[in-house]
């Protein structure tokens, strides 16, 4: 005949289950060391961020997403606008901006 019979094995040992949760460990232990690597640092940097951005006041020197320095004139909501240079003012969402500065960094903005 071309195909051989199949014979029955007998059920499994307690050595094949033990076998097979030794191979689902390193799929484990790379999700927990995704988790520690980039996703817990990346919450905690949105946390930080999200403060940083409910604490900002008038007169706080920041550096927008963009690369923009200026000093905070106005407060919204979900805007804040800047002062760049004298009588010169920009008007950003407020999760663009990125720094808050040390007060007197800015010196030529008065």
């Amino acid at each position: 005949m071309l195909i051989k019979q199949a014979w029955a094995q007998a059920a499994g040992s307690a050595g094949g289950q033990g076998a097979d949760m030794i191979g689902l460990l390193p799929i484990v232990l790379m999700f927990v060391l995704l988790y520690f690597i980039m996703i817990r640092p990346q919450m905690k940097r949105a946390k930080e961020h999200k403060t940083m951005i409910e604490a900002l006041q008038k007169g706080d020197e920041v550096i927008t997403s963009g690369g923009v320095l200026g000093r905070i004139s106005k407060l919204s909501d979900n805007y804040v606008t800047l002062e760049i240079a004298d009588n010169v003012e920009v008007q950003v969402q407020r999760p663009a901006i990125q720094v808050l500065l040390p007060k007197g960094t800015l010196k030529s903005i008065q």
